[in-house]
């Protein structure tokens, strides 16, 4: 099973303006999360997939690999399937977030593993257990639900499962996914779907319309950069490390 490993990075960022080259520790995020995604077992080639040729250029300078893809993709699964396009003889394609610096190469292999004891697995995702209030409440936050199986039932914003007699737990989505190549070209020419659109969470497209995603328990902490304030913490725990 031959794995591409793509990280999305657009220049534009509302609250971050250039986020993908924001410094961290001496490089910019975006080397970072590509140094850490190559560390990956499974995965036999890893590459930027960007609309902006700063970001390609400061990948390549790092000795990365880039791609430069259309500016008026609507969706990150857009940007995704154009790659998917250009890579013909790739099975499996994990998709990992440009602003996710402290990705653990462990996890992309972990994801990428399901897929070999899952013949008709087509995609897959991540969550981690939420103790934290006010972040379980945050609607920047994503929570899924699953079934017994592993498989999600749903994602949304709000806040579930509802505590109306606690003991449940909460748990985030980690916006890290995996595809079968063959599913991401037909995931990414569905119409979008009214949940998706109410909810603005393009993994509900896949449910609405039938396809099971499995989601895969981590231990591990994250820290998407955001904010001025994430880029600080993030540069503080690489000089840590």
């Amino acid at each position: 099973m031959k794995v591409l490993c793509v990280i999305p990075a657009r220049y534009a960022s509302t609250r971050l303006p250039g986020k993908p080259l924001k410094d961290i520790a001496g490089k910019p995020m975006v080397v970072r999360v590509y140094e850490r995604a190559s560390q990956a077992g499974l995965v036999n080639e890893t590459l930027v997939a960007t609309d902006d040729e700063r970001i390609k250029t400061a990948v390549e300078a790092a000795g990365g690999k880039a791609m430069l893809t259309r500016a008026d993709h609507a969706t990150g699964t857009d940007r995704l399937a154009e790659v998917a396009e250009a890579y013909p003889d790739v099975d499996l394609i994990v998709n990992v977030q440009g602003d996710e610096p402290l990705i653990e190469p462990g996890l992309i292999d972990q994801l990428a593993g399901l897929f070999a004891n899952e013949p008709d697995l087509k995609m897959a995702t991540v969550k981690t257990e939420m103790k934290d209030e006010a972040e379980q409440k945050n609607p920047n936050n994503v929570k899924v639900v699953c079934d017994k199986a592993g498989y999600a039932l749903y994602f949304s914003r709000s806040l579930m499962p509802y505590p109306r007699k606690g003991g449940c737990p909460v748990y985030k989505h980690i916006g890290i996914y995996a595809y079968r190549r063959d599913f991401l070209l037909h995931y990414a020419k569905m119409e979008p779907t009214p949940l998706e659109q109410a909810e603005s969470l393009e993994q509900l497209r896949a449910l609405e319309n039938g396809y099971r995603i499995k989601v895969v328990e981590t231990k591990a902490k994250f820290v998407g950069v955001d904010t001025v304030e994430d880029l600080e913490r993030v540069n503080e725990i690489y000089r840590n490390m």
